[in-house]
């Protein structure tokens, strides 16, 4: 099968579960519901306030959070040559977090709204990527980086806990339901915000493609090529950074699609171009969420999941396969 193919076959399956999505929830709407509500939106109607305050935003924002995690994974396991790099477990999502917790559970009022949110969001997740990128010029094993991704998660799992021991019971609240990951906190207006900021790193992922398929031939032949090393992996963290806060902001930390779709789009396309790669993670990452999202919405009738469990649940067995099969 051709990658035009496959391709196709993506957009057109994406098309179908986008649709399923919409219609997913709990009560049913007709079409005209939700192009009655964008186009003559009437606030006295449960239909229009439910197809466009509730549901078209959570269809966007799970198809961003999947594209925009799975590219961000991408771009950090091509720079760090790790196939089980991802912006969770080098410390970039959990900057994001503990900047969040910061913020959410501080009780100053200068932060408590989205503008604050998004802003710590994303000042964590710059800062903890510049850390990273700070050790990479002092490890000689770039494999090395998963292990100090995961002490920043620990130290910043540590403050969390002490924050949270001296925060009031709603506070507490809301960070603990935030944490758990929701594709469903996202209101109709932040979305011109959020498809701005998500279109911003999709498009500085593009011009990374070349860069990125000459680091596959190792740094030095890179640089024999005329790559500068550094400024691609700084811009490389600059786009995780900006998918990571973003997504975390508005979604809480989403676990293993930054981890387990670059793989899978891989095998699907058989190919290290990363032209190729960037548009089937931004296909297959948005497949991959809208496909636990659905299912957290099939299930939402007898009882809630957090979108993690499902991610968890299918990401974990993948990600075993990829070790085993790598590695054995």
């Amino acid at each position: 099968m051709s990658r035009s193919v496959k391709f196709t076959f993506g957009i057109a399956i994406l098309v179908g579960l986008s649709a399923l999505h919409l219609f997913a929830g709990t009560t049913t709407l007709a079409f005209s519901d939700f192009f009655e509500s964008l186009f003559h939106y009437d606030q006295s109607s449960t239909n229009h306030i439910i197809a466009r305050d509730l549901r078209i935003p959570r269809l966007i924002i799970t198809i961003i959070a999947g594209a925009g995690l799975s590219i961000a994974g991408l771009l950090m396991q091509t720079i760090f040559k790790n196939p089980l790099a991802e912006p969770n477990i080098l410390g970039v999502s959990t900057g994001s977090s503990l900047f969040v917790a910061l913020t959410t559970l501080s009780g100053i009022s200068l932060f408590q709204n989205d503008l604050g949110i998004i802003g710590s969001a994303l000042l964590g997740a710059f800062i903890f990527g510049g850390i990273i990128l700070i050790f990479t010029r002092y490890m000689k094993y770039q494999g090395s980086l998963l292990l100090i991704g995961i002490m920043l998660g620990s130290f910043s799992a540590s403050i969390i806990n002490v924050i949270q021991t001296y925060s009031d019971a709603n506070q507490l609240k809301s960070f603990t339901i935030w944490s758990m990951g929701s594709m469903q906190q996202v209101t109709f207006t932040q979305l011109p915000f959020i498809i701005v900021v998500f279109c911003l790193g999709f498009i500085l992922s593009f011009f990374l493609a070349r860069p990125l398929n000459a680091m596959i031939l190792g740094d030095t032949n890179a640089s024999m090529l005329g790559i500068n090393i550094k400024n691609t992996r700084l811009v490389s963290i600059i786009i995780t950074a900006i998918f990571a806060g973003l997504i975390t902001a508005y979604c809480g930390p989403i676990a293993f699609i930054g981890m387990a779709v670059p793989n899978l789009v891989k095998m699907i396309f058989k190919t290290n171009d990363h032209l190729t790669l960037i548009l089937g993670n931004t296909i297959i990452g948005a497949l991959f969420l809208l496909t636990c999202d659905i299912i957290v919405q099939l299930i939402a009738v007898h009882f809630i999941v957090p979108i993690n469990a499902i991610t968890s649940l299918i990401g974990v067995p993948f990600i075993i396969f990829i070790i085993i099969k790598r590695w054995s």
